[in-house]
């Protein structure tokens, strides 16, 4: 495979993501403790690639700093506006002379997948989706694209759609003038050119919070058990958890994998880490707290008797104790560095960044960041 080179798309904003994505663009945001994009950058190294471009633009400051510590070298180009996956792809045509793989840096999919694309010549991975209709779904005719329409306001649930992973040639990428990858395939497509389809083995995007979330437990079905710190002797360990250095918990505490926690985590006495939750770095649990199906990114202090499911707490949020969520598609979305009172009880809301909220409120709905609510 070392002919093959690789372009991934890390330019785009995520805007159904807000507010996480207000501070950080998607690729950066974590599931199993790690950036979508190093998920995705593993994927393509374990496919065999090692001749790598990718293009940034939203915060590209944020996505720079990190390539910087992947372990071999890749290329950066920068896409100043964001006019389209086309468009991005081209920013990369000085680095490409032989066939590319091209994907986004913010969809997980493993290296089989991969591997399956890379004997075609211009091609696109495919899957079935239970909403269609948030992608650009594909009709087909003895495994050649016939046809690709943008987000169809009508279709059928388990449609086959675009994964937005393609192999294409020198050739077709040299001829790209569209903003868009679609674009791109249907003017070829009528200049006689054929596109293959191939299955996606496993495949996983994230367009809304609870998207995040689903990946998030997808990824960490991968993970291996290692504990070290400060443990207390009274400590309960079920399944895989991973927890790194320097970390504390205190008696009674139970953990259930699949699990993360982050080096530098404070765990106190009688806490509850229930499955598929990420617990990123220096984050503190105070006693007689229950998370579960959840991420909670690095530096965040989580009060005593709280319950939190089905959540994704941004960067640095202080909740007092006694916060509960309660699912409704899912728990709460926090922005960076909202501090939350006590006795609150948040139902499916979303809580903007730089949000204060004062104590003993029922929270439904979405608060704009930098609010006051008291």
């Amino acid at each position: 495979m070392s002919e093959i080179q690789a372009v991934i798309l890390a330019a785009g904003e995520g805007t159904r993501l807000r507010p996480l994505t207000k501070n950080r663009p998607k690729v950066m945001l974590p599931v199993a403790n790690r950036p979508i994009l190093e998920h995705v950058l593993n994927s393509v190294v374990a496919a065999g690639i090692r001749d790598i471009t990718v293009v940034v633009g939203y915060r590209k400051e944020q996505v720079m700093t990190f390539l910087n510590t992947y372990p071999i070298p890749l290329n950066v180009v920068v896409q100043d506006k964001q006019l389209g996956t086309a468009h991005a792809l081209s920013r990369a045509k000085e680095y490409i002379h032989t066939t590319t793989l091209v994907l986004a840096g913010d969809n997980y999919v493993d290296p089989e997948s991969l591997r399956a694309i890379l004997d075609k010549e211009n091609a696109l991975l495919v899957a079935p989706h239970s909403s269609p209709g948030n992608f650009g779904v594909i009709s087909r005719d003895d495994g050649k694209l016939t046809g690709i329409v943008e987000k169809p306001a009508s279709i059928e649930p388990g449609s086959l759609v675009s994964c937005g992973i393609y192999i294409f040639t020198r050739e077709f990428i040299l001829k790209i003038r569209e903003n868009t990858i679609p674009e791109s395939i249907t003017n070829r497509m009528n200049e006689g050119m054929q596109i293959s389809i191939v299955a996606a083995n496993d495949w996983q995007d994230a367009i809304y919070p609870q998207d995040l979330l689903s990946v998030n437990k997808h990824l960490l079905r991968d993970v291996k058990r290692s504990v070290s710190g400060s443990i207390d002797k009274s400590v309960t360990i079920q399944g895989r958890v991973a927890a790194g250095r320097k970390i504390s918990i205190g008696p009674g505490t139970v953990l259930i994998g699949p699990a993360m926690i982050g080096e530098g985590s404070v765990l106190g006495s009688h806490v509850c880490i229930g499955p598929n939750t990420s617990i990123g770095s220096r984050v503190t649990i105070e006693p007689f707290t229950y998370i579960e199906n959840s991420i909670i990114m690095n530096d965040c202090r989580i009060g005593s008797h709280s319950r939190i499911v089905d959540t994704i707490m941004g960067e640095g949020c202080h909740c007092r104790n006694h916060l509960s969520t309660v699912t409704e598609n899912f728990g709460a979305v926090c922005g960076d560095r909202a501090t939350i009172g006590p006795f609150t009880v948040i139902k499916g809301g979303v809580i903007g960044n730089d949000v204060t909220i004062q104590g003993g409120k029922i929270l439904e709905k979405e608060i704009p960041d930098n609010s006051l609510v008291i």
